[in-house]
């Protein structure tokens, strides 16, 4: 089966310093782009994060802080996983809770004005879960029929999860093969950032989704209490949501 598309797709996997998605940086990063007419195009690069990989991550995926020395930074690499991607939708395993918002700071790390809203994001493993449960090495057994031998393998993890979602369309007659409803169904709830610190209530208002104003409507709480816009802005907060933040701040002072 093939996807059917209307602009490419970029499957991507990132291997990391950690899962922290605020402080942690990318080590390696792979990219398979797949296009309308099924053509495709795979890049992966091994990434300088600037800071010591922990001895704890390094045992996950292989890669310490020596293979990494003399490679390029995410900054130097950013305009050209920018151009790659600026034109599709996105797709990984877990990508929606981890790989895109990582990948959000890290561009917006680099100064570059990274923003998705008019981005698919079809998250496999969502699929996988809704459906059997289980991790992506056994997805990867029991769609394909096949053994994740280099599991952890920023490569063979984007390469596995692309055959993987081909045969979950193969597999469920009720999985569309449609970009748009495949990000549906793979999302967790609709969030305006990538942390769920900022979700949508039923009512399509943008309202906190943690602490002390969880379930109020952000507009509201920044205009009555302007002091917490400055303390997330000035702690150990995601930039992306503080990006959505201080969008949100701009737009209703636009309207006054």
């Amino acid at each position: 089966m093939n996807l059917i598309l209307h602009k490419p797709l970029c499957f991507f996997d990132l291997e990391t310093t950690g899962t922290d998605i605020a402080k942690d940086r990318i080590v390696e990063i792979s990219i398979l782009k797949v296009h309308p007419n099924q053509n495709k195009e795979s890049y992966t690069w091994r990434v300088n994060p600037t800071v010591p990989i922990p001895a704890e991550t390094t045992a996950v995926h292989g890669i310490s802080d020596e293979d990494v020395a003399n490679e390029p930074t995410f900054k130097e690499l950013a305009p050209k996983v920018y151009n790659l991607i600026k034109d599709a939708d996105l797709a990984g395993y877990n990508s929606n809770r981890f790989d895109v918002p990582l990948l959000a700071e890290e561009m917006l790390r680099a100064g570059v004005d990274f923003d998705l809203k008019n981005t698919q994001k079809i998250d496999v493993q969502t699929i996988f879960h809704k459906k059997e449960k289980r991790t992506l090495e056994a997805a990867y057994k029991f769609y394909c029929n096949k053994n994740l031998d280099e599991a952890h393998s920023a490569a063979a993890d984007t390469n596995a999860t692309y055959e993987v979602l081909l045969s979950q369309l193969d597999h469920y007659d009720d999985l569309e093969n449609n970009t748009k409803w495949l990000a549906e169904y793979s999302a967790h709830k609709k969030t305006v950032d990538f942390a769920g610190m900022v979700v949508y209530n039923k009512k399509g208002d943008e309202v906190f989704g943690f602490g002390k104003h969880k379930g109020k409507k952000v507009e509201d709480i920044l205009e009555k209490e302007p002091g917490y816009y400055a303390w997330i802005q000035n702690n150990n907060f995601p930039l992306y949501t503080k990006k959505v933040l201080t969008a949100i701040k701009l737009r209703k002072l636009s309207t006054k």
